[in-house]
């Protein structure tokens, strides 16, 4: 008996420490997500603001190219970084994006954009918490929908010099693919985050990885808010 108690209580350490863990994870990715929303919405209500971003087509482009860069950096290099650093090169990505997402506020009316992203909210947290609590191993759906990432990658960057690709059953199909893959990811990923925090060996390996982690779900949770913006929203005229 005195086995057994020692075995759960060993157990609930570890169930309250992985809690500790997604915990700080979930914190670190609202605070992305608000940080972009927030700079978004006030740079886009701002309509001649809005327009100076999208017309200046060269800041345009390096703001993207620092946002492909700053992701690289921390999924790629976090191990060599501090807590702290990959904690600002985590909120600088996440203003970047609020900077080129203030942009849509020029394509879709302000009640669909707030529509879509308490849709995208309400699933994400579903999805999440599907990819939390499931015992079922998610990697082979993680293996299939990165496999469907990179197409939509390849396809997004053919429609850059083509852009009719992304409009009539060209676009609707992307959408939808995009809609299944950032699902599953979502639930994915939440999975492997899991693990990762019970691999963590230390604190500063803990913050790093909630960091990560973090990052992971935002960049999910943005995708799918665009993807399901695109299905929703209403086009201004």
């Amino acid at each position: 008996m005195a086995d057994r108690g020692q075995y759960f209580t060993q157990g609930d350490v570890v169930a309250r420490e992985n809690s500790a863990f997604m915990t700080k994870v979930y914190q670190w990715m609202s605070v992305g997500v608000l940080l972009t929303a927030i700079i978004a919405t006030v740079l886009g209500t701002n309509e001649e603001i809005a327009r100076t971003i999208a017309m200046n087509r060269g800041l345009f482009w390096v703001m993207i190219i620092a946002q492909f860069g700053l992701v690289i950096a921390v999924s790629g290099f976090i191990s060599r970084m501090s807590v702290a650093t990959a904690t600002v090169l985590f909120l600088l990505y996440s203003a970047l994006t609020g900077v080129t997402f203030s942009t849509i506020f020029l394509i879709y009316s302000i009640n669909s954009i707030q529509s879509a992203f308490f849709t995208t909210a309400i699933g994400f947290a579903g999805l999440s918490a599907f990819g939390y609590v499931t015992k079922k191993d998610l990697g082979p759906v993680g293996t299939f929908c990165s496999m469907g990432l990179w197409g939509l990658i390849g396809y997004s960057l053919l429609a850059i010099f083509f852009p009719s690709m992304m409009g009539g059953t060209g676009g609707f199909v992307f959408s939808m693919i995009g809609l299944l893959v950032f699902a599953g990811l979502t639930a994915y990923d939440t999975q492997a985050i899991k693990m990762m925090g019970r691999q963590a060996m230390n604190a500063e390996d803990q913050g790093r990885a909630s960091i990560l982690g973090a990052l992971k779900l935002y960049l999910d949770f943005i995708n799918l808010f665009l993807i399901i913006l695109r299905f929703t929203g209403d086009r201004r005229r």
